[in-house]
């Protein structure tokens, strides 16, 4: 999507090609919330690197100075004292003729990333506590994001829905269980449980847009921020619910029972 933006051509015209290490040179991961961040800096840079060379072909083709041509909307112009001498060149047919002029047209770029900016977020949600069984409910989760600029609106919307069930799995469920001799008491996805569709409601995403300026797009890292809040979000609702305040994760059920047994405890003393 960036490369057709800077480029100025449909974004059914560019054809992503998945790399691998035997492809490229030794980088960072490709990972967390520095994939659109990091990846998109570079494909911009280098779309601007193919301007430049696409400016050039025209203007051999044209028989001008590389300095009397403009590029928008996915075309060369002549501009100057050229300006309307020429018709414009579309990028393909620039490509078509490139044998002619120099041969493939590309670029490449080496970056390290720099100026990911601050993310911020607010997490607000509403349960529900059974107070037989210790079991916390989660009724309704709103979480408010500023995405920097939301490059696909829907992904950005599912990271964040993915980070929250994330935070909440960690909040309520997700927990190493070792024996004595150190081993994992529960390896399998059968005993570490982690919340599934049928275990939440749909996950309200607020996306807030404040471009970061230190990337051409206004990227910020988006999936990683809404892991966080979810512990603090949950733990105080479940005070705000039952009056118990938990502080250990996860504040699995045998935990939520045993701080309402406190709090039943504490109150007769407190009215005397």
């Amino acid at each position: 999507m960036m490369a057709a933006e800077t480029l100025g051509i449909p974004i059914e015209r560019v054809k992503p090609i998945v790399a691998d290490t035997a492809s490229i040179g030794f980088t960072h991961v490709t990972g967390g919330s520095r994939v659109t961040f990091a990846t998109g800096m570079a494909t911009v840079q280098a779309a601007q690197k193919v301007i430049e060379e696409l400016k050039r072909r025209a203007a051999m083709i044209w028989d001008i100075s590389p300095e009397a041509v403009d590029w928008r909307d996915g075309c060369a112009y002549p501009a100057g004292a050229n300006a309307g001498s020429f018709d414009p060149l579309p990028l393909a047919e620039i490509a078509a003729k490139a044998a002619r002029t120099g041969g493939p047209i590309g670029a490449e770029v080496q970056l390290n990333a720099q100026g990911a900016g601050p993310a911020f977020a607010t997490h607000v949600c509403d349960v529900e506590v059974d107070p037989e069984t210790g079991a916390v409910k989660i009724l309704r989760y709103t979480a408010t994001q500023d995405v920097g600029r939301a490059i696909h609106p829907s992904y950005v919307e599912g990271q964040i829905q993915g980070g929250v069930t994330q935070g909440i799995g960690w909040a309520l469920n997700e927990e190493y269980i070792y024996d004595r001799q150190g081993r994992m008491d529960n390896p399998a996805f059968l005993d570490y449980r982690m919340p599934v569709a049928s275990d939440l409601p749909m996950i309200d995403a607020v996306i807030v847009e404040v471009p970061n300026p230190r990337h051409p797009f206004g990227v910020r890292g988006v999936g990683e921020v809404p892991i966080v809040p979810p512990m603090a979000a949950v733990a105080n609702a479940i005070h705000a619910a039952a009056g118990a305040r938990l502080r250990d994760l996860p504040m699995a059920p045998p935990k939520v029972l045993a701080a309402l047994e406190r709090e039943e405890e504490v109150q007769p003393l407190a009215a005397q």
